[in-house]
């Protein structure tokens, strides 16, 4: 489990926790910031909708970075591209607290999703480390404790916007991107040996993935079932403010949510996919994401709950992604396990460029007179969607078994 690099001594596998403090920091990155974006906007003296599309335009950003970290990872190993990722990603943090202007800021906000590199590598260094459904149970445990931060961080986030302002949560991304830059630094052993490819020819093996229907069926399962969650972020923060006229520590609080569901299905999955299968696993997250947004329709349809009604049903969102979310990751790297790291990046491009379009869509789709409707749309179809790909693996595998 262990390769040399160059001079470098021998180094160990990396510790569980330092696996999912990886994938955290990423997904802390994403949602913490939220509850601030009106008042961005005023700092910035820009539009709200404006302001959105830094949720859209990071996810966009990461979504084509992960296209190269693949490559890049099998050839050079996961420990040095995670590294220069968490580097860039601190000094693009320093520049959105210190940007004078929006299009300062949206532009160091592009470069913080180099800290994806984080969420796609630590996916491929559980392939490496397990095989099989194991590899799911271990990746559901690790998206479980990464589970947690949605959970909290919007709550952090908007009572530190409350209290000091918007710049606050840069700073707390700033520190825990310190921190996990020193402990990936102590703790991160390669866990792949470096691929004797050049980069052209890592690039060159994107064409034997996307020949294989199970891999654009576990992508597509997962990019769908993570762009409900996806067009949620983007389209979250308008519902609260615009329709709810929720304040910022309020939709922290109930966006509170979906992480608890999320880290509920992490935990699911972490103890039965070895047992269930990870693709009855993710066929049963799709269901349950489909059938939360049809129970929300229906109530906002009927005028009932409210904003309690909205947010609560977005645990459903949170449940099935847990579910889904590390069964598909664990799929698509099992397609061709000797091309684990491309194929999470490619993976990982596909979900989160899908989810940058959801994500915009939703806000662009959204209005005080809408109210929450059309989100709720979107997201109810990206969970049907997520179950008819699944059943499309399932029928391919038994036709290859036959």
């Amino acid at each position: 489990m262990t390769q040399p690099i160059g001079k470098r001594p021998r180094r160990t596998p990396p510790h569980l926790t330092t696996l999912i403090m990886l994938a955290g920091v990423s997904a802390m990155t994403m949602n913490v910031f939220l509850p601030s974006l009106p008042h961005i906007a005023d700092h910035f003296g820009t539009d709200y909708k404006l302001v959105q599309l830094s949720v859209a335009s990071y996810l966009a950003a990461s979504g084509f970075l992960q296209l190269f970290i693949g490559p890049l990872a099998d050839k050079y190993g996961r420990r040095p591209i995670l590294l220069i990722g968490l580097a860039v990603f601190l000094v693009a943090t320093l520049g959105c607290l210190m940007a004078d202007n929006f299009a300062t800021f949206i532009a160091f906000r592009v470069l913080q999703s180099s800290v994806a590199c984080g969420m796609a590598l630590s996916r491929a260094i559980v392939r490496d480390m397990y095989k099989g459904d194991r590899s799911a149970a271990v990746m559901g445990y690790v998206t479980m404790g990464m589970s947690m931060v949605p959970m909290f961080a919007p709550v952090v986030g908007g009572v530190l916007d409350q209290y000091f302002g918007w710049q606050a949560s840069f700073w707390l991304l700033f520190a825990g991107g310190a921190m996990i830059f020193a402990i990936s630094w102590v703790d991160l052993g390669e866990t792949a040996a470096p691929s004797d490819l050049s980069i052209l020819r890592q690039f060159a093996e994107y064409p034997e993935l996307f020949k294989s229907p199970r891999f654009w069926g576990y992508c597509m399962a997962a990019a769908l079932s993570s762009g409900a969650f996806f067009a949620y972020l983007g389209g979250g923060p308008f519902v609260a403010t615009e329709v709810f006229a929720l304040s910022p520590a309020q939709f922290g609080m109930f966006n509170a949510a979906a992480g608890i569901g999320y880290f509920a299905g992490n935990w699911f999955t972490g103890l039965n996919a070895a047992r269930v299968g990870m693709n009855r696993m993710i066929l049963i997250g799709s269901m349950l994401i489909a059938g939360g947004m049809i129970v929300s329709l229906i109530l906002s349809t009927l005028e009932i709950g409210s904003h309690y009604a909205f947010f609560g049903t977005m645990i459903f969102v949170g449940l099935g992604n847990g579910m889904t979310i590390p069964c598909a990751n664990a799929g698509m790297l099992s397609v061709r396990p000797h091309l684990a790291g491309t194929a999470s990046g490619l993976g990982g491009a596909m979900m989160i460029g899908g989810g940058a379009a959801l994500s915009a869509l939703a806000g662009a789709l959204l209005s005080p007179a809408s109210g929450a409707t059309p989100l709720i749309w979107i997201m109810m179809l990206c969970g049907i969607a997520g179950g008819v790909a699944i059943l499309a693996v399932m029928h391919r595998e038994r036709r290859i078994m036959t």
